[in-house]
């Protein structure tokens, strides 16, 4: 399965589920300062994304669970737990994200899914080697899904 690489902003992405790279929701949501991709759902989609995730208690590391969207104009938020509880991203963490979050927006019936490059932001991981090993998860797949990962570019870099 081919995924379609943007710069730009995950939230912005025409798609029906959006992917929150999150962690093993073993500390509560509203203890934890908004950062990155988390920070900017809570920005905009509010905060009954996370009250709904708390509900989905710990997660093991690679594991999925879907939410409503908040505000934001999408069916759905997948939020995968791609951090230990270090705040570290693994490889194999990073390719059990992506496969866990696949399945469930299988599951779900969506047809468009996007992601942020897990592992890159709070997990350590360069942007390039997490990358590569998203597409390493997503190249055995054959699900009806159309695949965007979104390297996260603000507004003014992406305008040269």
């Amino acid at each position: 399965m081919l995924a379609t690489v943007v710069d730009g902003d995950l939230l912005d992405q025409p798609v029906d589920v959006l992917v929150n790279a999150w962690n093993r929701n073993v500390i509560p949501w509203w203890l934890l300062l908004p950062q990155g991709v988390s920070g900017a759902i809570k920005r905009r989609a509010g905060l009954a994304p996370f009250v709904e995730l708390g509900r989905a208690g710990p997660l093991a590391l690679g594991d999925a669970v879907l939410t409503g969207s908040g505000r934001l104009p999408v069916c759905g938020i997948i939020h995968v737990a791609g951090i230990d509880l270090l705040w570290r991203a693994s490889a194999e963490s990073i390719r059990c994200s992506v496969r866990s979050a696949m399945t469930v927006a299988h599951a779900n019936g969506f047809a468009s899914i996007a992601f942020p490059v897990i592992g890159a932001g709070t997990g350590g991981y360069a942007e390039a080697a997490a990358l590569d090993l998203m597409r390493q998860a997503l190249a055995p797949l054959h699900l009806p899904l159309s695949v965007r990962i979104v390297r996260f570019r603000p507004r003014a870099a992406r305008r040269g």
